[in-house]
Formats: C-alpha cells, structure tokens, sequence
C-alpha cells in the first residue's frame, strides 16, 4: 500500500511540474505591449548606503513602520522631486521580468490575502494565452508614484524603456496600456517628448484615466488619509494617517486634484456645515460650498497646523501650495498634449459604480467650529457615476482625438481584471484566438455573461423541480461607446460632441442602444437608433448595449 501511495505522489509531482512548466503557444506577429501602472501600483525598494534592498511598498509584515521610516517626504520645489526624509536610503522600481515583476503583485511574498495586492496579475495570465512573452512582446513600467508626473528623471526613464521594448521586439511599434494615474504620466510624455512618443507608438490605450481629476476621493486623501485595502487587512497594513502624511507631500496627489480649467457640468464641492453668530450674538448653523479654487484656502486653514513626528523631531505638514503651483502648471503641460498623427488613442473607463464627487463636513446638528476638526472626521460623499475612484465625466474628458471612448461597469482596480475590457484589448490587440461572438461592425460585445447562463440553468432546475415560473429575471450588463472617427479631429471632449449642431451637408451624428435578450431558446434583439442630421460624411457613434438573460 506504501509503495503505491509513494508511486502514486511521484506521479501528481510529475504531472504537476508539467502543468507548471507548459508554456503557452507563443504569437512572433504581435506588437510589443507596455503596461504602465497608476498611483501606488508599483513595487518600490529601499536601497541602503551598503546597497541592500528591502521591499518597502508593498509590505505587511512591519508595513506602517518601514513606510513611515522610509517613504515619508519633503518636496523640494526648485528641483520638482520628492525626498525621502530618511535621506540614507534610496527609493528604486525593481526592474525584474522586463519591468513586470514590479507591477504584477505588489506583495509576491504574501499568501493569504494576495488577491488583495495583485495588480496587473489577471491582464499579464491573459496576454501570455494570447501568443505574448514577456521580454519580446510584453513589458511593464513601475515608477515611483510619489513624484510628479513630468518629472525629468521618469521621463527619461519612459523614454529609455519605449526604446529597449521597441529594440527587444525587432523594431515594432509599441502599444501602451496604461491604468488610472498611469494615463496621465503618458500624456505628460506625450505632450513633453512627442517626437520619442511618435518615433515608437502604435497605439495608447487608457483604462480607468483621472483625466481631470478624481474629487471627491483626493480632497478626503488629502484631509483624512486613504486606504488601499479594506477589511481585516487593514490592521497589518498602512495607516490612513501614516498614508496622509505622505500625500501631502506627494505632486502625483495635487496632479490628481479637481482640474481647476475644466467646465464641470457637475462641479465637485467641498461642503462644510459651519456654526456662526449673527449680528446679536446668537449661533446659526449654515452650510457652505467651495468650488475647486475657493476650496483650497479652506483645505491650507485646516492643515495649518498638522504635523508628524520624525525620529523624534516635530516635522510641520501643511498643505503645500509649493506643490500646488507645480500642479498648475502640469495641468497646462496636459492641455496641450495632442495624439501624433501617427498613433491612435483608446479611451476605456468604468462605469455603474457610486463615485466620490463633492464630499461634506459636519451637519445641522453637529457643526465645524474650527476647520481643524475636519481632519479626524469622515466625510460624507455626493457621488457620481463612475468607477467608484474617477467620475465618468472626468474619465472620458481626455481632450484627445480617440479612435473609441467606451464606457464598462467596472469599479476602478477591478476593471483591469474585467473579463469584457479582456476582449476589447483583445480585440484591438488583433491577439489570440478570434473570438467568434464579438461583432467587429459595431465594436460590442453582444455574446451574454457566463452568470447569466449560469443563472438561466438553474432557472430552468427551479421549474423542473416545481418552483414556477417567475415573470421576469433580468440580470444586466451595459456597455457605453462613442466611437470618434478621424473626420472629427477637431472635436476635443465629449462636451464637444453633444453640442456640435448639423446642417443638411454636415455628417450626421448616430446615437444607438442595442439590448439582446434570451427568452428561452429563442434569441430576441432589440435596436434603439436615432439619427440626426443628414447628408454623407463620418459618423460620430454613441452606442449603449445591454445583454439581458430572461426567465425560460
């Protein structure tokens, strides 16, 4: 019995270092892919004086200690750069697996809980299915995402890198991938460097870009500190307030502030209920709303004061207008970016999720008296649809000339994970086997989730078993699409679009939604079209679709 028990374990070993050691059937015909992450989405290590590195983000095990030691800074406005408070150690991107390493999972490390810290694991599993290797068709970008984003040094580092994966992959052009913050760091190269930007990229896809900011959650970052995990986690991981003081110092953070140019159709506010005294003396409680720019006097009162403790040296942490003011004029270096003729640009953001917009202090019965007591408080979000991050509004604001806008449910880290965006990439990426359900006329998927034929059978289970038969059962998933082909070159935002008026000799704008619903084994499309206008010419496409799995 032992001697087959121990035949049998050889056995799973060998198949098991089979399975392990497959690889899959490698595509020579792709384009490179460079995948560029967003705000804390890189691996970052601290180089000593002796040159020994230790993973300081992310980490578990004495998380908030080592962050506090060596990721808390000072910004120095004459250079732009962030300095580490601990000035004997250096912050560097791991370089490994061709700039991967550092973007796959931020805790490679971590057992129990990895999910929780993976980043583009799912997208990076997926492309290598497609035919891409990695180190020939398939790289990565990990920066330090406590710097601006048109800091020299990381822009020389973006160009080093588009050079070594176009030279790697035989001289193909480059398609970037780039996911939240990450979208704004390829605009400030494609606006500083568009000649490098042209000489070496095909195509730049943008998931889940803060275009104009994201409000309601940077404004809260900013005063009360931010989590990136929630639950249980939260105990062996960084401190929203450790996280606060880090921000505070951070242009990436500033960079992600409400864009103060842009013409809001729905203007995100911070709100403070206060208590005053009138003429006679008596209290009055009254609510009051700050716009963008009049907001920061209220945010530079409230951190007036705040400080941290660094080896035992009071260190003050006021809200930085130093940084403000490089921001600003980030905010201008992003306004000009313009899409080289040569390259086309993708727009994909997430959609169906309650996004932080304007966010609240206090209430009637519990008013501010004094704008420092914001700080320990939660604030209560007005929200928005969007990601759950980037409202909507911001997202598709890219002030570019996109080849597609499209709009995905999807909550802002998940949707790099989302099984839909995986066949829009696919898709564009021409990668992988063709996918037979996806209509290439149109640019939508129309084939149903793999929930709702999983929700129908055991639907149809139910009725075998006596359950009846319920009216409807409707389980929805919608996708948004505005496909802006090159006769619209002139038109910037999606602003633009709704109020360009047509006469009869101007293209007319088409406006669809497409819902398919399966009523047992019987198919039923339904179509939605409007036209406006009239004569020949281009077409600017705003396309809503909808799968919708029915009761049998």
């Amino acid at each position: 019995m032992t001697v087959l028990l121990d035949e049998l374990i050889r056995s799973l070993e060998i198949w098991l270092k089979l399975i392990k050691d497959k690889k899959p059937n490698v595509n020579p015909n792709l384009d490179p892919v460079l995948l560029v992450p967003g705000i804390a989405g890189s691996i970052l290590n601290s180089v000593d004086e002796n040159g020994a590195q230790e993973r300081i983000w992310v980490r578990f095990l004495g998380a908030d200690r080592e962050f506090r030691n060596k990721l808390w800074s000072m910004f120095n406005p004459t250079t732009g750069e962030t300095l580490s408070l601990d000035r004997n150690s250096k912050i560097v991107v791991p370089e490994d697996r061709y700039g991967l390493y550092a973007i796959d999972c931020l805790d490679p490390d971590l057992i129990v809980g990895r999910d929780f810290v993976c980043y583009f694991h799912a997208m990076i599993v997926e492309m290598l299915k497609w035919g891409f290797e990695e180190g020939k068709t398939l790289f990565g970008f990990g920066y330090d995402f406590r710097q601006s984003n048109r800091l020299q040094a990381t822009m020389d580092r973006f160009a080093a890198r588009l050079e070594s994966v176009y030279s790697a992959s035989g001289g193909k052009k480059i398609t970037i991938i780039s996911h939240s913050m990450g979208g704004l760091l390829v605009k400030c190269f494609m606006s500083l460097h568009s000649d490098i930007f042209e000489k070496y990229v095909k195509n730049w896809i943008a998931i889940a870009a803060p275009f104009r900011g994201a409000p309601g959650y940077i404004t809260t970052s900013l005063l009360n500190g931010m989590s990136f995990v929630e639950g249980w986690e939260q105990n062996f991981f960084i401190s929203k307030w450790s996280m606060q003081q880090l921000l505070i110092e951070c242009p990436a953070i500033y960079e992600l502030m409400a864009c103060p140019n842009f013409d809001w159709q729905c203007h995100p506010l911070l709100e403070i209920w206060k208590e005053k005294h009138d003429s006679n003396g008596s209290p009055k409680v009254m609510l009051e709303s700050y716009k963008p720019a009049e907001a920061i006097s209220i945010m530079k009162e409230a951190l007036s004061s705040n400080t941290v403790n660094y080896n035992g040296v009071d260190v003050t942490v006021p809200f930085n207008l130093d940084i403000l003011k490089w921001a600003n004029e980030t905010q201008k270096v992003l306004s000009s970016a313009k899409v080289p003729i040569q390259c086309k640009f993708y727009n994909i953001y997430g959609t169906s999720n309650d996004t932080p917009h304007s966010v609240c202090y206090g209430s009637e019965q519990t008013p501010i008296t004094d704008l420092h007591q914001i700080l320990p408080l939660k604030g209560k979000y007005v929200c928005v649809d969007g990601d759950g991050t980037v409202p909507v509004e911001s997202a598709k604001a890219d002030g570019l000339n996109a080849e597609a806008r499209v709009g995905v449910p999807g909550e802002h880290r998940g949707i790099i994970c989302d099984r839909h965006v995986f066949r829009i990439l696919k898709h564009w990426l021409k990668a992988g086997d063709l996918d037979p359900f996806y209509n290439p006329l149109n640019d939508y998927v129309i084939l149903p989730t793999a929930f709702e034929i999983e929700k129908k059978l055991h639907l149809q289970e139910d009725i075998k078993r006596g359950g009846g038969l319920p009216k409807v059962v409707v389980t929805s998933l919608k996708e948004e699409w505005g496909i802006i082909p090159k006769d619209y070159d002139s038109i910037q935002d999606e602003e633009d679009i709704q109020g360009v008026t047509t006469s009869e000799n101007e293209a007319p704008l088409l406006k669809a939604s497409v819902s398919v619903s399966h009523v047992g084994l019987k198919e039923v499309k339904q179509n939605h079209v409007e036209l406006r206008g009239g004569g020949g010419g281009a077409l600017s496409v705003v396309c809503t679709s909808t799968a919708t799995a029915m009761a049998n």
